[in-house]
């Protein structure tokens, strides 16, 4: 009974609180949207659909990193072609309005756990979109005055999602809360011990990433980040997923969607070469947790741009597997893990304390074997093979660039890491037929704007322009 009142909830938070609502629709009101939808429903539909924004991405951006491969020769995101991403924005926007609908109610009853969540899940959402496209509309973005907002510079709305975060930390912390977080209606930490100090140990999580992201740039702050880090998780368990889904999960669909003949999931090579042992000379057991082998016996991916070379789903090459850690049935969706804290205290503690730098290293790497399911011994296996226990005279950032993609796999953080680290993964190539010469670094922004807003877009003179951070 109890997972059929939380799915009430979730269809009536779609059904009220979700129609329409990207920034250029809103300023106009619409007499059958319900203006006073519930908290919880509120709730539920902005971490359910904050966690499918960063699936959205990450199925974008999978195919920028090589992770995942079209079976089709010269698919637009595979060879970067300016693919209109209007569909991830407007969701983006439409949830951000949801957010800032359940803060505004939450005000109004002291709901101050609310008020967290809602300025943590905007960040989120908010970080997701300058990642992709730099320059956005913020700051005029929701006032119902304004039909064509200015585009606001994205280092201040990379400001804007930091101080979020710190004011979602205290609005969580604050007492005596007028309502309390649900936990049937909050799909990413229901089912957590304590939900609200779970949404802070996610805050400060997502400041760590946010702030490692300066890595390139002279304000990287390697001391801010291992205090927020501080502050953050501390074990696979702490991670930020969805695990409650109305039907399929994401990725299990797309392994599904292969078993039907409609060929979706397909793994790269350049992914599948990373971890089978042809690009790095060990094997990663992680690759049975994630695909199957061919009909041979092998693990074999698809090239980039280059399309598949057998018929179809017959087994010639591998893709992702309906057993797989993030492709089964129920499989959760991950937003932020222990594992990706490891692997940024990694990089940030590397400069001045290279023994913890190591370790957190390691610690990444087992953090993610852990969660995947991979049996104790080839953990250890895996870990002591000398090209990954190289010690600590020999360890360098290169490493934890190529062990964090691969605990990455389908998240968009992935890509961020790609361009921080100028795509230098051993043997990482262009993809075959692209239509650059360098690799991909941006997206173009969605005709959604170009169209109705055309005066205030941003010229994008190509898609190998480095945003701001990238520099």
């Amino acid at each position: 009974m109890r997972n059929n009142n939380i799915f009430f909830l979730f269809i009536l938070a779609l059904v009220l609180a979700s129609c329409g609502k990207d920034y250029l629709d809103i300023n106009q009101a619409n007499p059958n949207q319900t203006q006073n939808p519930p908290i919880n429903a509120l709730l539920a539909n902005v971490t359910y659909q904050t966690g499918i924004n960063v699936n959205r991405a990450g199925n974008v951006t999978a195919y920028y990193t090589q992770q995942l491969a079209s079976p089709n020769a010269s698919s637009g995101s595979d060879v970067y072609e300016n693919v209109d991403r209007s569909a991830l924005w407007l969701n983006i926007y439409d949830i951000i309005e949801d957010s800032r609908k359940m803060e505004a109610i939450a005000v109004e009853r002291n709901a101050y756990q609310h008020i967290g969540v809602a300025k943590i899940t905007n960040a989120m959402n908010m970080s997701l979109l300058i990642d992709f496209f730099g320059n956005v509309p913020y700051s005029q973005a929701w006032n119902p005055n304004i039909f064509k907002p200015a585009y606001d510079d994205a280092p201040a709305v990379y400001d804007s999602c930091l101080q979020l975060l710190d004011d979602g930390i205290a609005a969580l912390q604050q007492a005596n809360p007028g309502i309390v977080l649900d936990p049937a209606n909050d799909l990413v930490h229901g089912g957590a011990t304590d939900e609200k100090a779970a949404w802070i140990k996610t805050a400060y999580a997502l400041k760590a990433r946010l702030l490692n992201r300066l890595g390139k740039l002279p304000a990287y702050d390697p001391a801010a980040i291992l205090t927020a880090l501080g502050n953050a998780y501390t074990s696979n368990s702490d991670d930020a997923q969805l695990t409650r889904f109305v039907n399929r999960s994401p990725w299990n669909l797309s392994a599904y969607n292969n078993t039907q003949n409609l060929l979706d999931g397909w793994m790269s090579a350049t992914f599948i070469d990373a971890l089978n042992g042809t690009t790095y000379g060990v094997f990663d057991p992680r690759i049975a947790y994630i695909t199957d082998t061919t009909k041979q016996g092998t693990y074999k991916g698809t090239r980039n741009g280059a399309g598949r070379s057998g018929g179809g789903t017959t087994g010639d090459e591998s893709y992702l597997s309906l057993n797989g850690f993030y492709s089964k049935t129920g499989a959760p969706l991950l937003l932020v893990t222990f594992a990706e804290m490891k692997f940024i205290e990694a990089e940030a503690a590397f400069a001045t304390d290279k023994a913890r730098a190591y370790q957190a290293y390691l610690d990444g790497i087992k953090a993610n074997m852990d969660k995947l399911g991979v049996p104790e011994a080839d953990r250890d296996a895996y870990l002591a093979n000398p090209a990954v226990a190289v010690g600590q005279a020999a360890f360098t950032k290169d490493l934890v660039f190529k062990e964090k993609y691969v605990a990455m796999f389908l998240h968009p953080e992935a890509w961020t890491d790609a361009r921080r680290h100028n795509y230098q993964y051993k043997d990482f190539a262009l993809p075959a037929n692209a239509l650059l010469t360098s690799f991909i670094r941006r997206v173009g922004y969605p005709t959604t704007e170009t169209s109705r807003n055309a005066e205030n877009v941003p010229q994008v003179g190509s898609l190998a322009d480095k945003l701001w951070w990238d520099q």
